[in-house]
């Protein structure tokens, strides 16, 4: 086991609006649909079993955000995973010319998605995941161009979709709020949705060996019939939820529609914001924490061990991911001091998310997970405690408390970037 002492890193970035900003905004689809045969992500029951076709296309969809010298990109992925600390990394860099300050990279977490891991297939020299990296960039800016003068509301009503798949107690907590962001242009026309929503995206079984973006793809498509306009899939802190489908609904594309549904209903009740008494705020900071490992990666019988559950390909890059401990990411924005956005690169318990927002004293959080790479779970201490899926290794590979030292970062983030906090600089 690695015994170090907790240590964090600070990556700080705090950007806002220049004086006489207006808020801007424009959006982007994307097909990133890998080719048939790359092997597939989310069931260990696969192993390393290849792709056999596309059940439905797999989408990357981009919101940018502008005011003033702050420019950050919302991007909704049909993948398992957040690309991989480098990759975001090289995006990052290719978007500087561009002027973005920061990127929330959101995997939706389906479990029928290709191995983002695997960096040398078809092509060593030019694998999927680099070609995935050149689409991601080639949607933010594309979105980026698109922008119009824009205002947005934000709206959140109680779900019941949603269920405890870990804890057996009789108060296990759910996450029942759904966030619904709606952006348009100063007369009213739709730019685009981002929807803020946990639950696991597992309705497919594992022996279906066909991309396929689950019930979060079948809620945008049918969310962007209906608005002409992209919708944003925003997974929460989905690491103990499950899907609930309420009686006489089946599979992931009525499920799915059922959501959309529930999506259009809010998106109609919300309120814009009115651009005539004030100039929009836009800002945003993140911090990278480290965390002991508490599974010995470089172990040969515990390598066999994890060889016997995950992808082949996952256990050298463990090894190699955390050698140094568990270095997740926090990313943070705010819009108008009105709307929060709070990325983790891994799993959160949605316990997290409620209290984080409970906490944070703002009208509305997107507490995202699977944002800006992947460090797989991070229960709550109470959950870890009580034992269940998603609260030990192989799974939860961070040491007991990383959860709520992530959650306490945004939380102080959230604080910073208005004010109430001395940034620590």
């Amino acid at each position: 086991m690695i015994r170090a002492l907790l240590a964090t890193v600070a990556v700080v970035l705090a950007v806002g609006p220049a004086p006489g900003a207006e808020l801007e905004a424009g959006a982007a689809k994307a097909d990133i649909t890998p080719p048939t045969g790359f092997p597939m992500w989310g069931y260990a029951a696969r192993h390393d079993k290849p792709s056999v076709g596309v059940l439905d296309p797999l989408f990357a969809r981009a919101l940018v955000l502008k005011a003033g010298t702050a420019k950050i990109a919302l991007v909704g992925l049909d993948l398992g995973r957040a690309p991989t600390r480098e990759s975001v990394q090289r995006i990052r860099d290719a978007l500087k010319k561009d002027g973005f300050t920061e990127l929330f990279l959101v995997a939706s977490h389906t479990h029928h998605g290709p191995v983002l891991e695997l960096d040398t297939w078809p092509k060593p020299e030019k694998p999927y995941t680099r070609e995935l990296e050149d689409k991601l960039v080639a949607v933010i800016r594309k979105a980026d161009v698109a922008r119009v003068p824009a205002r947005f509301g934000v709206g959140s009503a109680e779900t019941r979709l949603n269920r405890n798949r870990q804890s057996k107690r009789a108060d296990r907590p759910t996450d029942a709020e759904l966030l619904v962001l709606r952006v348009e242009d100063t007369k009213g026309k739709p730019i685009a949705h981002a929807v803020n929503f946990a639950a696991h995206p597992t309705m497919h079984p594992a022996e279906l060996m066909k991309f396929s973006a689950d019930y979060p793809g079948a809620m945008a498509k049918y969310v962007e019939t209906e608005t002409g306009v992209p919708c944003l899939f925003l997974q929460g802190a989905s690491g103990d939820l499950s899907a609930n489908p309420p009686e006489g609904v089946k599979g992931p594309d009525e499920f799915g529609k059922r959501l959309g549904a529930d999506v259009l209903k809010l998106a109609a009740t919300i309120k814009m914001t009115d651009r005539k008494d004030k100039e929009p705020s836009l800002l945003a900071a993140r911090e990278e924490l480290k965390f002991p490992c508490i599974v010995d990666v470089s172990n040969d019988a515990v390598k066999f061990a994890l060889g016997k559950t995950f992808f082949p390909e996952l256990i050298g890059f463990f090894e190699k991911e955390y050698k140094d401990g568990v270095r997740p990411t926090v990313t943070v924005g705010l819009l108008d001091a009105t709307l929060g956005f709070v990325g983790v690169s891994g799993e959160p318990f949605c316990e997290h998310a409620l209290t984080l927002r409970r906490r944070a004293r703002l009208p509305y959080v997107f507490v995202m997970g699977y944002c800006n790479d992947y460090h797989q779970y991070f229960p709550t201490i109470q959950a870890a405690a009580e034992g269940g899926y998603g609260t030990a290794p192989p799974v939860a590979v961070a040491e007991p408390g990383a959860g709520e030292r992530l959650a306490d970062t945004a939380l102080i983030k959230l604080y910073q970037l208005r004010g109430k906090l001395p940034d620590g600089k």
